[in-house]
């Protein structure tokens, strides 16, 4: 891979892959702290947070960020997951300083007006509860709570409710003054440039931003799961819903790619957190086991990169007519028969193109490039990113059975139903 990869005065990683297909640039900022990072008390800070670094800063008022970006026909956002928050900017490649000048002044001098903070607070309440209107997300939230005993991860990124409304400004200060330093960040830049002038121009705006304490280390590490786990949701909806979790290793994780495949040979595969979404799932093992056998109305699963173990998670909207445990019965029967016998060579030869090529689609643009650039830094490295279609190519057939053996068990298994109430 053609990249240069520096480290600022301050602590700040930078990475910048200089490319020529097409005449733009998207710079992302990653801050490594997302709803991992928090306690009981505080959950939903981070993406509080980071709606609030769009509210401005003196040389950045509210809008102007909008207009200047807008105004070179660019665009801009942010996000708050599990392991990070990031912002990017996505400009013609002459005119990627202009993120530059935006990133590096708000990592440190964004307001926190007390009266933006009041009227936030709304808007991610309402945030919470729309979500709170979907049985898939309630479910989930309750899946993922019983799933993890002690670490953050068991709860959403949006936070608990009565959170949400006792946090203060002081709070959300706090939390940003903690970590966004430099030393807790990294640059990742990706377009039509060159890489050594890109790198001084870099240095130039953030090497100007001074670097603070390093932010405490997420400590929590759930213990293994004795047995399976349970829960029932019950709520207004036209039908019922099944949530089966596993638990699965971290990213750098020798079996994860295998994890992957794995996935594609079940549910046809899941998209990542930018790009297109999915492929046709309708020749999966899942598929035909629960959509077309007419027990479900639709199957999804994700295994997703995370910097400490996650989870596998399969979902299924069941049909109104049929039962939730003949759905969860048909569906523990195929990861049974997984864990029984090898997949065929041609079946996972067409697992690894469905997972090459969603990785493909996800990473096709040159904002995309730059997102996996920075995101696999968080939870790995950019080799991580580099070798990513070497590890998929190495997955055998032994491999996914190993894989559902040692994680695809009842004992590690946490299971929700939604029952629907008419």
């Amino acid at each position: 891979m053609n990249l240069l990869r520096t480290t600022l005065d301050n602590g700040l990683k930078v990475l910048i892959r200089e490319t020529h297909t097409a005449p733009v640039a998207s710079l992302w900022v990653w801050y490594r702290v997302g709803s991992r990072h928090e306690r009981q008390g505080i959950t939903g800070a981070a993406h509080w947070v980071e709606h609030m670094l769009f509210k401005g800063t003196e040389r950045w008022p509210e809008g102007a960020i909008d207009q200047a970006v807008s105004r070179e026909g660019g665009a801009f956002n942010g996000m708050t997951w599990y392991d990070f928050t990031t912002y990017y900017e996505t400009l013609p490649a002459r005119r990627i300083s202009l993120a530059m000048d935006i990133e590096s002044d708000r990592m440190r001098h964004a307001i926190f007006d007390p009266a933006e903070v009041e009227s936030e607070r709304s808007v991610i309440i309402s945030e919470l509860q729309g979500n709170e209107n979907s049985p898939h997300y309630l479910l989930g939230k309750e899946v993922s709570a019983a799933a993890y005993r002690v670490h953050p991860y068991g709860h959403e990124t949006l936070g608990h409710l009565c959170d949400l409304q006792t946090l203060t400004r002081d709070d959300l200060y706090r939390h940003y003054q903690t970590y966004y330093t430099p030393n807790n960040a990294l640059v990742a830049i990706v377009g039509d440039f060159n890489a050594g002038e890109i790198e001084r121009i870099t240095d130039r705006y953030f090497s100007r931003v001074e670097a603070g304490p390093e932010p405490p280390p997420v400590t929590a590490v759930e213990p293994p799961q004795r047995g399976e786990r349970r829960v029932v949701v019950e709520g207004r909806a036209q039908t019922d819903y099944l949530h089966i979790a596993y638990h699965v290793p971290a990213a750098r994780h020798e079996d994860f790619h295998a994890l992957t495949v794995l996935n594609a040979v079940l549910s046809g595969g899941s998209g990542f957190l930018v790009g297109r979404g999915g492929l046709t799932n309708h020749t999966s093992r899942l598929y035909r086991a629960l959509v077309e056998e007419e027990l479900a109305v639709d199957i999804h699963a994700s295994v997703h990169p995370t910097a400490d173990p996650g989870l596998y998670h399969l979902m299924a909207t069941v049909r109104p007519e049929r039962e939730l445990a003949e759905v969860e019965a048909a569906l523990l029967a195929e990861i049974a028969r997984l864990r029984e016998s090898p997949v065929t060579q041609a079946e996972l030869d067409k697992a690894q193109r469905q997972a090459r090529a969603l990785f493909a689609y996800s990473s096709e643009s040159i904002t995309h490039q730059a997102f996996w650039l920075g995101f696999s830094e968080i939870f790995a490295d950019y080799t991580w990113f580099a070798a990513y279609l070497d590890h998929l190519a190495a997955v055998t057939a032994e491999d996914l059975q190993r894989v559902a053996q040692t994680y695809l068990v009842d004992t590690n298994r946490t299971t929700g139903w939604y029952l629907a109430r008419r």
